[in-house]
């Protein structure tokens, strides 16, 4: 494995596969195994491995964690080796943002429901980066964890309307024994709210049962959802929503494939989650497009 640092690096390192298939891993660091499953899946698909790991300032809000977002380079390149990345790409935030951007990109599609309603901007900054590193990369897929379903909605939308020649590959969100779902931010819940925090996919499980038992009701859905969270967690809900996915539209009755989203706060930690469901409620864990 090479570790690249430069933008010119980078493109040096790939004109020699110029003819192999690139296979993409965006990540930001603090590495676990949902981020290696991508590489699992991107070594088995493509000739070329590559993954990046910055941690974007433009995707954080004046209030959110950037400063003491969790980063461990050493302890992330063993693992991107061990686990079959050819290509390392760690840029500082001076090499993907030299100067003061004189082009914002604006992502009105999809961005004022879930973590886009209480994150203005956030997209936009994923949507930025994105394009920068496609760019750069230049892949043939590109590997997204479906725990984050809608940065993979804004970026289905981004490479379709910008022409980029890149499949996009959603995969299972990877879960601990007890559901909950691997997250960088994970380190920063206390031993208590670690054990409650599984209720968030026992919530998640709950409506997916209403649906598969034939609830069609979209509001009585969200509404158990939300109960059992709060009777169950000493957390503040931020939002329980379901939504046509990935169109990300708002509906009132299960008629099509949905999201069931889940995002609530502790003290120190926002924690998201979600399953995507068949209107017969399978759940849809991966996504190709």
């Amino acid at each position: 494995m090479k570790t690249i640092r430069t933008i010119e690096e980078m493109r040096d390192e790939l004109k020699k596969v110029i003819g192999q298939s690139v296979g993409y891993v965006p990540t930001m660091g603090y590495l676990h195994e949902g981020h290696l499953s991508l590489v699992k899946r991107a070594r088995k698909e493509n000739d070329v491995v590559v993954m990046s790991i910055f941690v974007n300032p433009l995707q954080f809000g004046p209030n959110e964690d950037f400063e003491r977002y969790p980063r461990d380079e050493a302890r992330d390149k063993r693992l991107a080796e061990q686990h079959g990345v050819d290509l390392l790409f760690i840029p500082t935030v001076d090499v993907m943002y030299p100067n003061e951007m004189g082009i914002e990109m604006k992502v009105t599609k999809g961005t004022d429901v879930l973590c886009g309603r209480s994150r203005p901007g956030h997209f936009d900054g994923v949507a930025t980066v994105l394009t920068k590193f496609f760019h750069i990369i230049q892949p043939d897929r590109a590997y997204f964890g479906l725990k984050d379903a809608q940065q993979f909605a804004v970026v289905n939308t981004l490479v379709s309307h910008f022409n980029f020649p890149i499949q996009l590959v959603g995969l299972p969100t990877v879960r601990e024994e007890d559901g909950l779902a691997k997250s960088s931010r994970n380190v920063y819940l206390s031993e208590e709210e670690r054990k409650e925090a599984k209720t968030l996919y026992e919530a998640l499980k709950l409506g997916q049962k209403m649906v598969m038992d034939g609830e069609k009701d979209v509001d009585l859905i969200v509404q158990k959802v939300k109960t059992y969270i709060t009777e169950h967690m000493n957390a503040t809900i931020d939002y329980v929503e379901m939504l046509s996915y990935p169109e990300l539209n708002e509906i009132k009755r299960v008629d099509e494939q949905v999201i069931l989203a889940v995002a609530i706060y502790y003290k120190n930690a926002r924690l998201i989650d979600n399953i995507i469901l068949s209107p017969d409620g399978k759940q849809v864990e991966t996504i190709i497009r």
